[in-house]
């Protein structure tokens, strides 16, 4: 019996011992693939310069940070890039050493970036340098400014179809208190049809973010113009025009899907019927540094076509003269049979101060038709007192008097040989 119980204990004692050392190792087989499974970033170092210079820099730093307004963010090394040659952008040392592949500092100011073992701090990049600029779109409007319209255009050239997104009108100036502003959008030469936004009621800053669809061929595209009119709804439901936008599409590049997003400053509408012959707007400038006579030539209403058709095409010449003697001229692009052509196009003359007493402009509209002769539709002359007077007068003063800026004005056309 004595043996028996002596090789049950045995057995018992060997089961318990195999059970043991299954446990043991178990866990160190579980602890072996932890420490595969992380990347040992750091082992101990002896302090060099280096080290020195880092901290002293790290500790410049962040002292800069209660100092400075603008909070400037940490630029560290990864530990993957520790083993490269770095150099110190003020004097040009030697950072690391080659004896040295990694390095910490040892001590100095810890910061979040520190979680990152053997990471260290070597700069800082300010975040001001990588704002975007403001947009003061928004913030800053001219005096008499009538109110600020956004859209955005964008042309499909598979179905021929022009996208136009009325986005936003800000700071309106309604005749009365109360506001309730649409918008109404052309597409010109046709001034028959239009296509008109939802009303919203109560605001002087209405957010519209509605689209439209205009059909128009590509060949044709260039020669049209967008034209926003402003209403305000009153309480007895009249309508009535805070302002427009007049927008000539063929400076711009519509073509491959380029959507624009364009704001413009609304103006008033010029109210007065046109004149027998039809009128014109453009505007002066005067650079007396550079000698330098610019003219916008804007649009033209109200002009009396031979023909209204496709085949006919209008545009402007513009001449500068000097004692009645013709000096240089410049034309427009042509714009097809539309009576209210608009043009946007700007010219520039030499013209030295001492002439501005002698030299005037002449403007003539020219109409053209395949197979005809050119006829002059209407002229105007602005310029000093020898050769004008009334509104042509005044528009040549006020450019002088307001040198580099541009002053623009409606004339009305003559019919003159």
């Amino acid at each position: 019996t004595e043996q028996a119980v002596a090789v049950a204990g045995g057995i018992i004692g060997g089961i318990l011992l195999f059970v043991l050392i299954g446990i043991t190792a178990y866990l160190l087989w579980k602890k072996f693939c932890r420490l595969l499974s992380y990347e040992k970033l750091t082992s101990p170092v002896k302090t060099t310069k280096a080290n020195a210079i880092f901290q002293d820099q790290s500790t410049s730093e962040i002292q800069l940070k209660g100092t400075s307004r603008s909070r400037s963010v940490p630029f560290i090394i990864p530990p993957t890039l520790h083993g490269r040659d770095w150099i110190n952008l003020t004097n040009e040392e030697q950072v690391q050493e080659d004896s040295d592949p990694y390095m910490i500092p040892q001590d100095g100011p810890r910061s979040s970036f520190h979680s990152l073992a053997g990471a260290y701090v070597v700069g800082t990049i300010n975040p001001e340098l990588y704002k975007f600029p403001e947009d003061k779109s928004e913030t800053d409007f001219p005096e008499g400014n009538i109110g600020r319209l956004w859209f955005s255009i964008e042309y499909e050239q598979e179905s021929e179809r022009l996208l136009v997104s009325l986005i936003k009108v800000r700071k309106l100036q309604p005749p009365a208190d109360s506001c309730s502003p649409f918008v109404k959008i052309y597409l010109l030469p046709d001034e028959r049809s239009y296509l008109q936004s939802k009303t919203k009621c109560r605001t002087l800053n209405p957010q519209f973010d509605e689209n439209f669809v205009f059909q128009v061929s590509s060949k044709m595209l260039l020669q049209r113009t967008l034209k926003f009119l402003v209403y305000h709804v009153d309480k007895q439901k009249k309508h009535h025009l805070l302002g427009q936008v007049i927008f000539p599409l063929k400076n711009e590049t519509l073509t491959g899907d380029n959507k624009l997003v364009i704001w413009r400053d609304l103006e008033k509408e010029n109210l007065e019927p046109p004149s027998e012959y039809g009128d014109i707007q453009f505007s002066l400038s005067y650079n007396d540094y550079l000698g330098r006579l610019t003219v916008v030539v804007l649009r033209a209403r109200g002009l009396k076509l031979q023909e209204e058709s496709h085949a006919v095409s209008v545009y402007v010449k513009v001449s500068l003269m000097n004692h009645n003697k013709f000096i240089k001229s410049k034309k427009t692009a042509a714009v097809l049979g539309s009576p209210n052509p608009v043009y946007n196009e700007t010219f520039s003359f030499k013209a030295d101060q001492t002439e501005l007493d002698t030299a005037s402009l002449s403007l003539s509209v020219l109409q053209n038709i395949k197979g005809e002769k050119t006829h002059q539709l209407g002229r105007v002359v602005v310029g000093p007192f020898m050769y004008t007077r009334g509104k042509e007068l005044e528009h040549w003063n006020e450019m002088i008097s307001k040198p580099k800026e541009l002053v623009k004005r409606w004339h009305t056309l003559c019919h003159s040989t």
